[in-house]
């Protein structure tokens, strides 16, 4: 990790970085405000354009530390500039999912109909019945709400039934063979 925090966090055009005393990182930008407490062994500094983070020593611990806080800051930056996005894939059949108000329903297979709500901070798009993307400036929020939906309905891996991310690979098993040899 002591590589990835030695680099530099660009900071592009719209953004603004700003730390105060207690080492508190608030990234501002068109998006949103995110902001962040940075461990009191890491030195932050703004420098043009850029975002420097310094570490007193070589120890384990404090290179682990390094390196998460300047992608934690990274990921900020991002996400105030551009935004994260996970993007789910529903299959099975009479499975589907539909925008209602701030809320998505999703039919599962279940006796019910499953609704989720928008977060502060996450917004819910369905751009078509089979799929569910989750959006918002903060990395963490985005992945975890997406993780709490897709966990709903897990792929089973026989038929590759349930809630899937687009990139997820599903391995898929064989069913039962006859016993004839």
């Amino acid at each position: 990790m002591s590589r990835i925090g030695r680099m530099p966090v660009v900071v592009p055009d719209g953004v603004s970085v700003s730390v105060d005393n207690n080492n508190l990182v608030t990234v501002s930008g068109k998006l949103g405000t995110l902001s962040q407490v940075v461990d009191k062994l890491i030195k932050v500094e703004v420098k043009n354009n850029e975002v420097i983070l310094t570490r007193p020593n070589d120890q384990s611990e404090t290179k682990a530390k390094h390196g998460l806080y300047r992608m934690l800051v990274h990921n900020m930056v991002e996400g105030v500039s551009n935004g994260f996005k996970k993007t789910l894939v529903i299959n099975g059949v009479g499975y589907r999912a539909s925008k209602q108000g701030n809320k998505v329903v999703l039919n599962l297979g279940f006796s019910h109909p499953v609704e989720v709500e928008e977060e502060e901070g996450i917004k819910l798009e369905c751009p078509d019945a089979t799929t569910v993307v989750v959006s918002g400036i903060s990395k963490e929020k985005v992945g975890q709400f997406a993780a709490r939906v897709r966990g709903l309905r897990p792929v089973e891996p026989y038929h590759a039934y349930g809630i899937r991310y687009d990139n997820e690979v599903v391995i898929r098993k064989v069913g039962k063979v006859s016993g004839k040899k």
